[in-house]
């Protein structure tokens, strides 16, 4: 499935829990908002200037995530994205691992916040 703008999860978030935003060796952009209630991703969007490959990955990880606690979320891996076939596997191997590492860095910043 390619997402596209229509994408339920495609988006900024005004005043999410958590966030992270990480450039891609390709020169994409992602962008990840949480919000989280209780230990659980209640919410979440993503937002990304790249191709499709990227934008597939951020879809694919953002419809994971939504609803798991967090240490549910955290078992989101880039070869999950790849063997299930929402990249391809040579072009958009490092879509999928740019969309884990952001989520997981969105996480992250829950997670060390005080």
């Amino acid at each position: 499935m390619n997402a596209t703008h229509e994408d339920e999860y495609f988006g900024r978030m005004n005043d999410p829990t958590a966030s992270a935003s990480i450039k891609g060796i390709c020169g994409d952009e992602m962008e990840f908002y949480l919000v989280i209630r209780d230990d659980r991703i209640e919410d979440i969007r993503y937002y990304t200037n790249g191709c499709g490959n990227t934008r597939s990955s951020a879809h694919a990880v953002a419809r994971r995530a939504q609803g798991r606690s967090i240490n549910d979320a955290l078992s989101i891996s880039a070869g999950e994205l790849i063997r299930s076939g929402e990249c391809e596997p040579q072009a958009g191997r490092h879509c999928a691992i740019l969309a884990v590492t952001t989520l997981y860095r969105a996480i992250a910043d829950y997670l060390l916040t005080p």
